[in-house]
């Protein structure tokens, strides 16, 4: 049950986390709801990382941007609380922290993002918080000639399969730089390249694929008995590689408190409202939404703060969570500008373009948060 509707006194509104989710949501309470609303974060980091560049690292580029998170709460007008969440006490409509405080709430959000498990003890996983310390090794030995053949793997719990595209075709890229011949395999669950961005932006991305000389093995299953050793289902067939790259297995994080669903995520209806748990919402990773992405991830905040915008007084309509992915692919080259609308776990209506088919074209598309960051770069810079 939604929280009563305030006329007078604000609505004191607690958003666990610090992501993307997280700030979105307090930008948007900001804009919907101006006054209205008393919103403090709970989040152990002083920064807020543009994780989805980090791929890119590895290969000489610039480090991807942190923003201090003083800045952009600033614009929201919303308090940090320097901890962690610890447990909810949804009776009382309290939430307890790791540091022994504990926070009355009459809306409380859960955007505490996932947590990234490594499925394979004989392969190297992709962690985009240090994506540079994992890759620079890999990279270098392409770049001398010692590595000659890398599989890219995804388990079968797949959840967001977009930076091990690019890290492949970077690969790619610099080993043909560098005159070297390497052998990439990319093996995935899904029935063909990026399938979940539709048809017409799958065939754009396994052309690039094809031109790389990359094979795709689609529909499929791996293991990694042993190093270098992977073994491939359905027909279990044996790929002997030099390196293996892998995703992780993403499960929710630890949370007492609240109802919890599939491997620990947080079910949440369309309008990011947790049931039988009374004004608790969840945006983001943390949700069951099979799908991991920073701008899908916004979108659900703005459902959820449109919510809790409308129960303190704000003068709107809620409307639901109606998932469109907007992605950029980057490349060895120019990079590929994809958009899809999302049922089912499916795409459709999909878009595909050399050149930026939605504005701003940035990695995070976040209706609220992604002004923020360009107008923190402006300041930068």
């Amino acid at each position: 049950m939604a929280p009563e509707v305030r006329k007078t006194e604000k609505l004191r509104v607690v958003i666990a986390g610090a992501g993307v989710a997280a700030l979105e949501c307090a930008l948007a309470l900001a804009e919907l709801a101006p006054g209205r609303t008393d919103v403090n974060v709970i989040a152990p980091n002083a920064e807020f990382f543009n994780r989805p560049m980090s791929v890119r690292e590895p290969f000489g580029y610039a480090r991807a941007r942190r923003y201090p998170l003083a800045s952009i709460l600033r614009f929201a007008g919303a308090t940090q609380l320097m901890d962690e969440l610890s447990w909810v006490d949804p009776v009382n409509q309290t939430v307890h922290t790791m540091g022994q405080r504990a926070l009355d709430y009459d809306a409380l959000v859960l955007a505490l993002g996932a947590r990234a498990v490594p499925r394979y003890e004989h392969a190297m996983t992709i962690d985009d918080r240090r994506l540079d310390e994992t890759m620079h090794g890999l990279i270098q030995d392409v770049e001398a000639g010692y590595t000659r053949s890398i599989a890219f793997i995804s388990p079968g719990r797949m959840a967001w399969p977009l930076p091990m595209y690019e890290l492949a075709l970077m690969t790619a890229g610099r080993a043909y730089d560098m005159g070297e011949e390497v052998s990439i395999t990319i093996v995935t669950p899904e029935d063909s390249p990026l399938a979940i961005f539709g048809s017409a932006a799958s065939a754009a991305v396994g052309e690039r694929l094809a031109r790389a000389r990359i094979e795709t093995v689609n529909s499929a299953y791996a293991e990694v008995p042993s190093n270098g050793n992977v073994v491939i289902n359905p027909g279990e067939r044996h790929l002997r590689v030099g390196r293996v790259v892998a995703l992780p297995e993403l499960f929710g994080p630890p949370l007492r408190g609240v109802p919890l669903g599939t491997h620990g995520f947080v079910r949440a209806d369309q309008h990011g409202q947790v049931a039988h748990a009374g004004p608790i919402y969840a945006a983001g990773d943390v949700t069951e939404f099979p799908i991991k992405h920073g701008g899908l991830a916004a979108q659900q905040a703005d459902a959820v703060a449109e919510s809790i915008a409308a129960c303190a007084g704000a003068r709107l309509t809620p409307q639901p969570f109606n998932p469109v992915i907007q992605g950029i692919l980057l490349t060895d080259a120019e990079p590929l500008y994809l958009t899809a609308k999302i049922t089912g776990g499916h795409g459709f209506s999909s878009e595909v373009s050399d050149t930026p088919s939605f504005s701003p074209p940035a990695k995070i598309a976040a209706k609220y948060l992604a002004p923020v960051l360009d107008q923190c770069d402006s300041q930068a810079s």
